[in-house]
């Protein structure tokens, strides 16, 4: 499956902007456990700490030092260090000009020349992945990468701190609508990394009785799907944005 987008070998930093902790890693944690082994700093910007999410037995005030905590963990486990958090409330994230201010800090702090996110679009043969929060977050990742970030006039109080203009190249999304497919990585030997991350998020996967399982297969359909048959992938929608 062909893309759009250059090569690996042109990236130097790469960010994933996500709405909860475990978003990335469901999506795209062997991609990016890839990257990192390829010499690529990735940073993570998470833009809630969870909250909102099920955590049995945990007193509701202790939940987002929790999942923040697991999230760090789990970012370990694919080599990457940066991960910020931007502590919108959860269940409740617009892609309103703070949004877009806040991510647009982060990208000209991290200076990527490629940026993940989630579709800012329904899914609707998968709507499971299509939150709200997720969306608003695409949609809010999507203007910081363009014009927000590259625009030095948007935003001025960045510039007057200092934060210079970037240009991003290259968006990914995931969870994007199967015709919006335009590339998979094999991540079939990064599996073993995505599921150690998966299980570094506890208080959301504990429970599952065949996580392994079942993030095997969902990820031996995805190759199927995309001609990778045999193999495990991730599937991202990638545009050229320079």
């Amino acid at each position: 499956m062909t893309t759009p987008a250059g090569s690996s070998a042109d990236v130097r930093r790469a960010l994933v902007v996500t709405a909860h902790p475990d978003d990335v890693d469901f999506g795209a944690a062997g991609t990016v456990a890839s990257w990192t082994a390829a010499g690529i700093s990735v940073s993570y910007c998470i833009c809630t700490s969870g909250e909102a999410g099920a955590c049995d037995g945990v007193p509701r005030e202790e939940v987002p030092r929790l999942r923040e905590e697991e999230q760090r963990a789990a970012a370990a486990a694919v080599g990457v260090t940066d991960v910020r958090f931007l502590r919108h409330q959860d269940g409740r994230v617009t892609p309103d000009l703070r949004l877009r201010r806040d991510i647009t800090e982060v990208i000209r702090e991290v200076r990527p020349d490629r940026v993940v996110t989630h579709s800012p679009e329904i899914n609707w043969a998968h709507v499971a992945v299509s939150h709200p929060d997720h969306r608003a977050v695409g949609e809010a990742a999507f203007a910081a990468v363009y014009p927000d970030a590259r625009n030095e006039f948007a935003h001025p109080e960045l510039l007057d701190a200092g934060l210079r203009p970037w240009t991003v190249r290259e968006l990914w999304m995931s969870e994007s609508p199967e015709e919006r497919i335009n590339h998979t990585v094999d991540i079939t030997d990064q599996f073993d990394a995505k599921l150690a991350a998966l299980a570094a998020h506890r208080s959301q996967t504990s429970h599952l009785d065949d996580l392994r399982g079942m993030i095997r297969r969902h990820l031996e359909r995805t190759a199927e799907r995309y001609g990778r048959a045999g193999r495990l992938a991730e599937a991202f929608h990638v545009v050229n944005t320079a």
